[in-house]
């Protein structure tokens, strides 16, 4: 058994997936900001557990001493996209990108796996500064969508329940589940615009009704509380009825009489 320190081993892996972690949902924010949608829905990340690290090396046939660019994913990255579309425009992100160097991929997707497994990876090195100074680690980024990304969960699981020899049973039922994962990822495909319209529009709304009553709220600074009281005695009729119309003539009417209390406040401070 190898007596190394896993504690101080996996340090840099950890700090690479904290950091990785940060950076991909910040692309998605920023991505949202400028175009409204992202192709990333939510990002997670894991560092293999060290039972996991010494299995896969002694599956694999990696000597403990070359364990660090023989086993690629001891630091995971998973992207997890809403269609199977942005999947490879997620990946020409991340081919771009200047912090990182992806050395291969594979694209499980096209190709995909005997049991059913589809995914796209790409094995990157990424530098991370430590105390003794740079070091550059391997990590996988797994990129999926929602309904691949459930099936490999389960399929994991069942894996590691049957110590990777699942009954012939459940291997044909994961199979068969596999395309209707499938299946399903092409029909939201087929009704991609749709879909995201209808996104957009709930944003959109949440957002007016968030913004209308941030702006109530606030003439009680001036205290304008009968307009406050009569402003939001509409804005619960508005809602009620699901007006959105209304409820954004109403957040320009209190709009109003916020600048105009402001004007008079700083009036009176001269």
């Amino acid at each position: 058994m190898d007596g190394r320190d896993w504690g101080t081993f996996l340090l840099p892996y950890e700090q690479a997936v904290e950091e990785l972690k940060v950076k991909f949902k910040t692309m998605r924010a920023e991505l949202k900001k400028r175009e409204e949608y992202a192709p990333i829905e939510f990002v997670t990340g894991r560092v293999k557990k060290i039972s996991s690290i010494l299995d896969k090396a002694k599956r694999l046939s990696v000597p403990m001493n070359e364990i660090e660019t023989g086993i690629e994913d001891i630091a995971g990255i998973r992207i997890m996209c809403q269609f199977v579309e942005d999947i490879r425009r997620v990946a020409e992100y991340i081919r771009e990108r200047k912090d990182l160097k992806v050395l291969y991929e594979k694209d499980y997707i096209t190709n995909f796996k005997e049991s059913g497994y589809r995914s796209f990876h790409m094995i990157i090195e990424y530098p991370v500064q430590t105390a003794l100074g740079q070091k550059h680690v391997l990590a996988e980024i797994q990129i999926r969508t929602l309904a691949m990304n459930f099936w490999a969960t389960i399929e994991h699981s069942l894996n590691y329940k049957f110590r990777d020899n699942l009954p012939d049973m459940v291997r044909e039922r994961l199979k068969k589940t596999s395309e209707a994962a499938f299946i399903l990822d092409n029909e939201m495909s087929a009704i991609r615009l749709e879909i995201l319209e209808a996104q957009k529009t709930f944003e959109d709304e949440s957002s007016i009704i968030s913004k209308t009553l941030a702006i109530i709220h606030q003439l009680y600074f001036y205290h304008l509380v009968d307009e406050a009281i009569d402003a939001q005695e509409k804005f619960n009729t508005y809602w009620q009825a699901h007006d959105i119309e209304a409820i954004k003539h109403l957040s320009g009417e209190v709009k109003e009489l916020l600048n105009n209390a402001r004007k008079s406040s700083e009036t009176d401070e001269f």
